[in-house]
């Protein structure tokens, strides 16, 4: 076929992804510029989550188990057991939700739930994309005061599949962001996102990208004529995604005209790996807390596990940790005695050791926790192959508008979507909105 002089040459739309994808970070500014007090602080936003949802016998009399998951079985306030002690100094800071959960995923599989956990998206219709989740629509709407939009991690990385998600985020509907996994690897793109380049050499690799940008929106103005309906709207969705590259190229190039800042790395091991989970899940949090504290982001997800760690290290952590002689998907289904509280206490207390970190850090009049709502949980309840009924901790954002201090049941006439709690926690960090998938409202319940 004859090429004609619109086409588009696919090594230039290569080209066009460059550097601005390799640095997807590099999109915005704030930290250098200094943080004034009060209503200046910044305000945060974090989704952590755990796979094969959480221990939750039942007992006698509706009481909670000592080593349930939850603190207590009804609604009122939070006196810890055995498995939620680690939380213990924290009464104030965090709530727990019973009977939350998104409709959207009740016609997904056991297993592939936790693909909605952060989007509230309907999968079990005929449309088999996701959509954006709650910290990409608060990274577009205020991504722009950070350095970088966005964190976005997960102990397995990658982006997985439909149904096996390997990554809480997605920038829209069939845009999954891939998640990081390699300590290093997210320090560096972090505090040394120009490796061994000089500024020069990246501000001068920028104007490249941009001038590479401006010439395929050049061949689309004069191709755009000569397209059919379904193709036009093809092109509208590809040329989003163009107009993204240059918003970050331009973001970039802004930034590397701001100091990068000084990081304390003391205790941080780098080279923390899978054959130690402890320090490999508490060096995660390390990066996600230090990204926070230097305000380099205020948007993070981060997804300790999927459920479809069985075929790698991250399914055997309950033997490394616990000694646990099955995989740890095996907890979930057999639930065995003197291993399931034991897992739910180590979960605890890896995500207690972040959420501390917050509160002991001083910030304005408070603390960092008191400015970033935290998002804990699972897409599972204590049958964990059910996708209702999601075990849900909400933390921090204290000067955010939030209140705490007890366990809120959501349960028979009280039913409320999960996105209620969404709607919440994206007008707390200033992403004003209505309505966000399936929701009808605020979570009122904890809102001060």
């Amino acid at each position: 076929m004859t090429e004609k002089s619109w086409h588009m040459n696919r090594r230039d739309v290569l080209r066009g992804g460059g550097i601005a994808l390799a640095l997807p970070f590099l999109n915005s500014m704030s930290w250098a510029r200094g943080l004034a007090g009060g209503a200046n602080q910044p305000k945060r936003l974090v989704v952590s989550y755990i796979s094969y949802g959480v221990y939750d016998p039942n007992t006698p009399g509706g009481k909670a188990h000592e080593w349930s998951w939850y603190p207590r079985h009804d609604s009122g306030p939070i006196t810890f057991n055995k498995a939620s002690a680690p939380f213990k100094g924290l009464e104030q800071d965090l709530s727990y939700l019973r009977g939350l959960d998104h409709a959207g995923g009740y016609g997904l599989g056991g297993h592939s739930s936790g693909d909605v956990f952060a989007t509230g998206a309907d999968m079990s219709g005929p449309e088999k994309t996701n959509n954006i989740s709650i910290d990409q629509l608060a990274a577009k709407v205020n991504g722009h005061h950070t350095r970088y939009a966005s964190l976005v991690m997960g102990s397995e990385g990658g982006t997985g599949s439909y149904g096996m998600s390997k990554t809480l985020s997605h920038r829209g509907p069939g845009q999954p962001i891939p998640s990081l996994k390699d300590p290093q690897d997210i320090f560096n793109r972090l505090f040394n996102p120009y490796a061994s380049k000089t500024v020069n050499d990246v501000r001068a690799e920028l104007k490249r990208e941009a001038s590479v940008l401006d010439l395929m929106m050049e061949n689309y103005k004069s191709l755009h004529g000569k397209l059919g309906a379904e193709d036009k709207q093809k092109m509208e969705e590809y040329l989003d995604s163009v107009r993204a590259l240059e918003q970050r190229v331009e973001r970039t190039s802004q930034w590397t005209h701001e100091p990068l800042p000084e990081v304390d790395t003391k205790g941080l091991n780098l080279e923390a790996s899978y054959e130690n989970p402890t320090e490999y899940i508490r060096c995660m949090y390390d990066l996600l807390y230090l990204a926070l504290q230097t305000d380099s982001t205020r948007f993070a997800t981060f997804m300790t596990e999927s459920e479809h760690s069985t075929g790698n290290l991250v399914g055997n952590f309950a033997n490394r940790v616990l000694g646990y002689t099955g995989a740890t998907h095996d907890i979930a289904h057999k639930r065995p005695d003197g291993f399931s509280g034991d897992w739910e206490k180590w979960r605890a207390e890896q995500h207690s050791y972040f959420l501390k970190r917050l509160k002991d850090t001083p910030e304005g009049e408070g603390n960092m926790l008191d400015n970033t709502v935290v998002l804990w949980g699972s897409a599972h309840p204590h049958g964990s192959h059910s996708t209702k009924d999601y075990p849900i901790q909400i933390a921090g954002g204290n000067r955010l508008g939030f209140k705490h201090g007890h366990l809120h049941a959501f349960e028979g006439d009280r039913k409320k979507p999960l996105s209620n709690l969404f709607v919440s926690m994206l007008n707390a960090v200033d992403t004003p909105v209505e309505k966000f998938a399936d929701s009808t409202g605020e979570l009122t319940e904890i809102r001060a």
